[in-house]
């Protein structure tokens, strides 16, 4: 309980400037390909489901073009596969952790329209900040059904500790670093419970 009122939102603060420390030149550079590619915006900008309820606009880089065919392939260019491929299209929600909308561990923050989809137990998932990477993320992300993952976001919500933040930000690194296949084009909408 200390660490969930207290020292989590530290730890946050300090882990997104360490990281944004770490990532500033890979951040510049992946603008200026942007920029150099003509490639605009750079930024997807989208109202997600914060702590409590409240909206909120989340960051990332843009990694579709901004047509409006409903076919999500047929948006894809080169550079928004090679960042969705390493997940670095989600740098930008460091910023979110700094503004505190969001924390590096937490529940995936999900569009505001499914906000009346979900059920009584399902809403408990915004009793803490959404995060970067999360425990449904870790245990299967777009591959588990929105049921399970609700299961595992209302797990972590109710067990949250710092052990358990380590365990999850291991298992991202672990992730990340096997280059598994995007699949996040092909995640169904939630039509609720």
């Amino acid at each position: 309980m200390i660490y969930r009122l207290y020292f989590k939102r530290v730890f946050d603060v300090i882990t997104a400037i360490c990281s944004l420390a770490i990532f500033f030149i890979p951040f510049i550079f992946i603008v200026f390909i942007y920029l150099l590619a003509n490639e605009r915006p750079i930024f997807f900008i989208q109202k997600r489901t914060g702590f409590k309820g409240r909206a909120f606009d989340v960051f990332k880089f843009r990694t579709l073009t901004t047509g409006e065919k409903p076919d999500l392939n047929s948006r894809r260019f080169l550079l928004g596969d090679i960042l969705r491929f390493f997940s670095i299209d989600e740098l930008p929600q460091l910023w979110n952790v700094l503004k505190g909308d969001m924390s590096v561990i937490g529940p995936r923050p999900l569009p505001v329209d499914y906000l009346t989809l979900y059920s009584n137990e399902q809403l408990t998932r915004h009793n803490v900040r959404p995060g970067i990477t999360g425990w449904a993320q870790v245990k299967g992300r777009h591959a588990i059904s929105w049921e399970k993952k609700f299961e595992l976001d209302i797990y972590y919500v109710t067990h949250i500790s710092f052990g358990l933040d380590m365990v999850i930000l291991f298992k991202t690194i672990v992730l990340l670093l096997s280059f598994k296949k995007d699949n996040s084009l092909k995640e169904e909408k939630f039509r609720g419970s």
